[in-house]
């Protein structure tokens, strides 16, 4: 394959790291085909947080190269709130805003109240660069609607990862009713056209799983240098089924699990071999009788109490287990 400019130097960038090579050039759907997540899901500020939702916003960034030039768009999958997809109470009542900020102040890394974790704090820091309200309106039931174009400097920039970064938030104003949402991040406002090298990431995961015994949801945190630790929270889970963990390391160990409306936090150790690289939580469903309409929130922070990110396309790639082989030394015949 020939790389182009862009490419190649992503690709030098992940060779500096030490990632795997199977690590993707390309992917911004949110959430991604690896992640095998149907959809996000944020309910109205008057909804119940046992339904699956525990702050009625979420927020979302992407990561645009320093060297892509041309113009962007951030598209959102069905973001009215009706028709087949949404999840209603009673009839739908809803409006959602989305809102997309960029410049000084968007960037998480550097302005901690962007990530939208703590109450209270203004997680919609940044320049706002374009923003809708949308209620009950059919003609963008399960359709795309474009935010753009923006220009890559219309963004945060990030010393750190050499790429602007663009936060779009997505906040339930009023009504009771979830609305069930998809992004991507495309060079093209009327088709999904992947950016080399850019990607998206959150800090705290609102999510919804299928209605499928057999489908298992997959998120991706990525393990920095310096963290021996971490501390997963999960928030409603419905007790359904089991949260495994998987690495290069860990084959599946598996996480005590919420019930509705509650949280269960629990500790991780990280491996040495596990850092610079993803983290694979496994969402398999409970058997039996079929669980339907689970949302599900997740957290994480290291050791020193910092959030973590999941990444929509896993930094390094979807990690695998390396089982480790010990050798039995044989003595010499005599």
């Amino acid at each position: 394959m020939k790389l182009n400019k862009s490419q190649y130097r992503f690709l030098i960038f992940i060779l500096l790291l030490g990632l795997p090579l199977t690590v993707r050039l390309s992917a911004q759907p949110v959430p991604s085909k690896d992640e095998n997540i149907p959809f996000l899901v944020t309910f109205g500020k008057e909804g119940k947080i046992s339904w699956g939702d525990d702050h009625f916003y979420q927020i979302w960034f992407f990561t645009i190269p320093k060297d892509f030039k041309q113009q962007l768009y951030i598209r959102v999958f069905d973001p009215d709130c009706g028709g087949e997809n949404d999840e209603i109470q009673g009839e739908f009542n809803t409006k959602t805003m989305f809102s997309v900020f960029g410049g000084k102040g968007a960037d998480p890394e550097i302005n901690e109240e962007s990530r939208g974790l703590e109450r209270g704090l203004n997680y919609k820091k940044g320049n706002l660069l374009a923003s809708r309200v949308f209620g009950n309106e059919a003609k963008y039931d399960n359709k795309y609607y474009t935010f753009g174009p923006f220009n890559p400097t219309d963004g945060d920039f990030d010393l750190k990862w050499n790429s602007y970064v663009f936060k779009i938030v997505c906040e339930g104003i009023s009504g009771d009713d979830g609305n069930l949402y998809r992004y991507f991040l495309s060079r093209d406002p009327n088709n999904n056209l992947a950016i080399e090298g850019a990607n998206a990431f959150t800090y705290e995961y609102t999510f919804r799983m299928w209605n499928d015994f057999k489908s298992v949801a997959h998120i991706y945190p990525y393990i920095d240098t310096g963290i021996v630790s971490i501390k997963q929270k999960n928030f409603d889970w419905d007790n359904d089924g089991q949260i495994l963990v998987v690495s290069r390391y860990k084959q599946g160990i598996e996480v005590p699990v919420s019930d509705e409306a509650n949280s269960v936090e629990s500790k991780i150790p990280i491996e040495s071999a596990e850092v610079n690289s993803s983290l694979d939580f496994q969402f398999h469903k409970r058997q039996g009788e079929l669980v339907k309409n689970n949302n599900v929130v997740i957290s994480l922070q290291n050791q020193r109490g910092d959030a973590l990110k999941f990444y929509s396309s896993p930094i390094g790639g979807v990690p695998v287990y390396i089982p480790k082989t010990t050798h039995t030394k044989i003595s010499p015949k005599k």
